[in-house]
C-alpha cells in the first residue's frame, strides 16, 4: 500500500526522534567561528572530506581574517594554501570571488539570506543552507551525497537532484528541524549507513527503513 503524506510525515519524525536518541545533538563538523570561516569552509569540502577541511583551514583563517584579505590574496598562492582538498584552482577561484562580491556588495559581510547567497560565486543552494543553518540560525536542509543517498533509500525521495530532494524534504521535516534533520543524516551516513557496506543489522531506524538489507 502506497504511503500517505502524514504517514511519511509520521515516519521521518520517528527517524529523527531515533537519530537524535542515537547521536545526541549532531552539529556541523566543519570547525569555523564566524559565517565568513563556515563559508569559505564549506567551498573547500566539495569533493573533500571535513577531516581534511578542518586540517587545512586553521592556516588559513589565520592568515585571511577578513573577507577583503582574501580578496587581495594572490591566486597562486592561495591555490598552493589550500591544494590538498582537491579541486583547489576552482576552489580558489570560487572563494577569491566570492570574497570580492561580498566586499563590494555586502559591505565585507556575508548575506544572512537565500536570495542573496546564491548569488555569489561558487554558491548553490547546499553551501548557502549550511551557512544560514550553521552561522544564522535560519533552518536550512542541506543536500550532499550522503543525504542523497539515504533519503533515497529511506524511501522519503525518488529524486537524485539536490534541489529537488530539499524541496521532497521540506514538507516531511518540521521546519525547525531542517538544519538539525541534515546533520543527523550525513552522521547517520558517516558511521551507521555507509555507502558500501549499511550496518542493517545495527540501525536505529532499521525498522523504518524500506530498504534495509537483513529482511
Amino acid at each position: 500500500m502506497k504511503e500517505t503524506l502524514e504517514q511519511k510525515k509520521s515516519r521521518t519524525q520517528k527517524i529523527i526522534a531515533r537519530l537524535r536518541k542515537a547521536y545526541g545533538p549532531a552539529g556541523c563538523a566543519l570547525r569555523h567561528s564566524n559565517p565568513l570561516e563556515l563559508l569559505v569552509a564549506v567551498i573547500l569540502s566539495a569533493q573533500c572530506t571535513d577531516k581534511r577541511v578542518n586540517l587545512v583551514t586553521p592556516a588559513v583563517f589565520e592568515k585571511y581574517r577578513t573577507a577583503g584579505d582574501y580578496a587581495k590574496a594572490r591566486p597562486e598562492e592561495f591555490e598552493a594554501e589550500i591544494r590538498s582538498t582537491g579541486f583547489y584552482k576552482n576552489k580558489a577561484r570560487n572563494i577569491l570571488a566570492c570574497a570580492k562580491a561580498i566586499v563590494e556588495g555586502h559591505h565585507g559581510k556575508v548575506p544572512e539570506t537565500m536570495e542573496e547567497l546564491v548569488k555569489l560565486p561558487g554558491v548553490g543552494r547546499k553551501t548557502a543552507n549550511a551557512v544560514l543553518g550553521n552561522a544564522f540560525g535560519v533552518p536550512g536542509i542541506c543536500v550532499d551525497t550522503h543525504m542523497i543517498r539515504i533519503n533515497r533509500k529511506l524511501g522519503l525521495t525518488k529524486n537524485a537532484d539536490p534541489v529537488k530532494i530539499e524541496f521532497d524534504l521540506t514538507p516531511l521535516v518540521p521546519k525547525k528541524e531542517w538544519t538539525a534533520y541534515s546533520h543527523l543524516i550525513i552522521h547517520h551516513g558517516r558511521v551507521r549507513c555507509v555507502a558500501r557496506r549499511p550496518d542493517c543489522a545495527h540501525c536505529t531506524i532499521n525498522d523504518l527503513c524500506p530498504s534495509r538489507e537483513d529482511r
